[in-house]
């Protein structure tokens, strides 16, 4: 009985292992670090999965308790602000947003959104920097008046009809060679159409957000004082309530942007969507959604995906999903909750979404605030806190009524967001023809006591080739970032480089998270 394509795509998907690409060009992964985020290398999978790997929780690094801050503050970015290979210096921006009133009067329920800046040399310990930019009196986005005082670590509250940039505020370091000085970093905030300010002339795009709605550009010299980089919109189409994002690519050379949206379609499914920009003032036109192939349709409300530094030709999605219709809070006016999904890209457009469940929970809710609208929402960043560690961050918060958020971290071992797992009785996979420079093959692996992983080369065809065979390979066992194959030979592959070759790994109770020829 024949089976067609589709079918087979469907097996793929649901049972974890592929068709051999056969008579397919070798993929030429050189020297670069490769991740098993997704199935891009595997050809066939037998008694191994790949494993989705939840940061672990560290506990709260900061609550976000100051006058200006409060339940509602959210839109974290972090960032290493230091000279690469030198000590680390972080930087963490915030959308400080105090609540007023009961909660039970949303909408109008918010004080001024302030943008804060906290600093840290290790990710764990979070200071406020003792700044005097804005003190003094202002005029919210209702136009009230407002006080802040000072000393505080406010760097940004918006001007004139352009208050609202202050809201859903995104900054990032801009790494482009051509950067201009005064621009070195860059942000995108929202600007959304007010009652009491002359709008924008309307766009006749058919989009379902506000006319005059849409994203502004800032920039700054120093991440400490920021002004606009014109008086315009950059972007207009998109929807602007979510934690919309940009930054330079370096691999591919543009800036890109991240954008929630609802689709035309009729559905008004918060999705994102993706426009790319060599100056980051004029951008593609129209956005273009993203495709999540085959993963049902949810809500996915902000937009946290970046270049993974170390794999920068991978991009990896850290998302708010939202789930509307259930309600954890009786009588509070929204009835949604939401938790953190993961996914990945290797062309910012098509994102594999293999893993559904959710990445990071809600968790344990003593005081009936952790199951609410926009709880769990990943900080858009990731910093190397540790040998071998990462930190993630989310914020938790109720938004309600005299709340205090807090800022939790949670780590992952380096490379560690998927793996391709086996159980005590083993497994193997093999990989699609590739070509790769380099002298020896590392690997990123943990082993229990009695685990292993043995791998071995073959040929294009699938023979195995002399020298590389799985009886010729030494018994790896442990826990390494960088572990070397080795086999009775030695651990030399430079022959092989720039060969079509396959890779056949081997596993038993062994997680292999990522590898790469050196």
């Amino acid at each position: 009985m024949k089976m067609t394509k589709q079918l087979m795509g469907l097996f793929c998907f649901y049972f974890g292992w592929c068709l051999p690409a056969l008579g397919s060009e070798p993929t030429n992964i050189g020297s670069r670090l490769e991740l098993f985020v997704d199935a891009h290398l595997i050809d066939s999978m037998k008694g191994v999965i790949r494993k989705l790997h939840s940061p672990q929780p560290k506990g709260p690094v900061m609550a976000f308790d100051q006058p200006w801050e409060g339940a509602a503050t959210g839109n974290v970015t972090v960032f290493d602000d230091g000279i690469p290979g030198g000590t680390p210096s972080y930087n963490m921006y915030y959308v400080g947003i105090p609540m007023r009133g009961d909660y039970r009067d949303y909408p109008n329920i918010y004080g001024p959104p302030v943008v804060c800046l906290a600093q840290s040399r290790d990710g764990v310990h979070w200071t406020r920097p003792n700044l005097k930019i804005f003190t003094g009196e202002f005029t919210d986005r209702y136009g009230k008046k407002f006080t802040i005082p000072e000393p505080n670590n406010i760097v940004w509250i918006g001007q004139g009809k352009y208050v609202n940039t202050s809201d859903n505020f995104v900054p990032f370091k801009d790494t482009n060679p051509n950067c201009k000085t005064e621009a070195r970093y860059k942000a995108i905030g929202r600007y959304l159409h007010l009652p009491d300010t002359a709008p924008p002339t309307p766009d006749n795009t058919g989009y379902p957000w506000p006319p005059g709605a849409g994203l502004m550009a800032l920039q700054s010299p120093d991440g400490i004082h920021w002004s606009l980089m014109q008086q315009e919109r950059i972007i207009k189409k998109t929807e602007t309530d979510a934690q919309n994002v940009a930054f330079w690519d370096s691999l591919r050379g543009e800036y890109r942007c991240y954008t929630r949206v609802k689709r035309k379609d009729g559905t008004f499914l918060r999705s994102i969507a993706t426009l790319t920009s060599k100056d980051f003032i004029h951008w593609s036109d129209p956005p273009i959604w993203l495709d999540y192939r085959d993963a049902p349709e949810e809500h996915l409300y902000n937009d946290c995906i970046l270049p993974y530094y170390r794999a920068p030709h991978i991009y990896l999605g850290m998302i708010m999903r939202l789930v509307p219709g259930r309600r954890w809070v009786e009588n509070h006016p929204e009835a949604e909750i939401s938790d953190a999904i993961f996914m990945s890209s290797r062309d910012g457009v098509h994102f594999d979404r293999s893993f559904v469940e959710g990445w990071i929970r809600p968790g344990l809710d003593l005081q009936h605030e952790s199951w609410l609208h926009g709880n769990t929402a990943p900080a858009w960043g990731l910093l190397a806190t540790a040998p071998g560690e990462l930190s993630v961050y989310w914020i938790d918060h109720s938004q309600q009524l005299d709340s205090i958020p807090q800022l939790q971290r949670g780590t992952l071992r380096t490379d560690g967001f998927v793996s391709v797992n086996a159980k005590h009785d083993g497994g193997e996979f093999t990989t699609k023809p590739l070509r790769f420079t380099g002298v020896a093959l590392r690997m990123n692996i943990s082993t229990s006591a009695i685990g292993s992983v043995r791998v071995e080369i073959q040929d294009a065809a699938g023979k195995p080739i002399p020298g590389y065979t799985l009886d010729d390979c030494t018994e790896i066992f442990g826990d390494s970032l960088e572990q070397v194959a080795r086999w009775k030979g030695g651990s030399y592959v430079g022959k092989l480089a720039g060969k079509p070759i396959r890779l056949r790994f081997v596993l038993k109770d062994a997680d292999l998270y990522a590898i790469r020829f050196r």
